[in-house]
């Protein structure tokens, strides 16, 4: 039950950024202009990628790591955000009007990797560490 308990988030999301990914051109086309507008100079970055892998790395840290998460787990975490981001640009390929992207990886990698870096802050550390889940196996 525990495992289910500290998989559960991690499975939701993954479904969350299936349906993003499912959605035709035209569908998903309708929430990036409003990043452009908001921030001009970031017109080539995917926010909804970074978003979304940025709470992937998150859930796969609930997952995977105990009350203080080391180095090889953070890295731990970004690999299989970075290898399932990779399945979500194939699935992409037979979607009406999406495409694969390498752009979208590398940022689906940087809001992973920077959900790692946010959890190392001193203070999120330690409120990480009070999280009822981290309590060690």
């Amino acid at each position: 039950m525990r495992l289910v308990y500290r998989w559960l988030p991690a499975v939701v999301w993954m479904a969350v950024i299936f349906t993003f990914s499912a959605q035709t051109g035209s569908e998903i086309n309708t929430l990036l202009p409003f990043f452009q507008k908001l921030l001009p100079a970031m017109q080539s970055f995917d926010w909804g990628h970074f978003l979304e892998y940025f709470v992937l790395g998150l859930a796969f840290l609930w997952a995977l790591a105990d009350e203080k998460p080391t180095w090889k787990a953070k890295l731990g975490v970004i690999v299989p955000a970075l290898l399932y981001g990779a399945t979500d640009e194939y699935h992409q390929l037979f979607v009406p009007g999406r495409m694969s992207d390498l752009a979208d990886l590398r940022n689906d990698g940087i809001g992973a990797a920077l959900a790692m870096l946010f959890v190392s802050i001193p203070g999120i550390a330690r409120l990480y560490a009070k999280l009822p889940h981290a309590k060690k196996r």
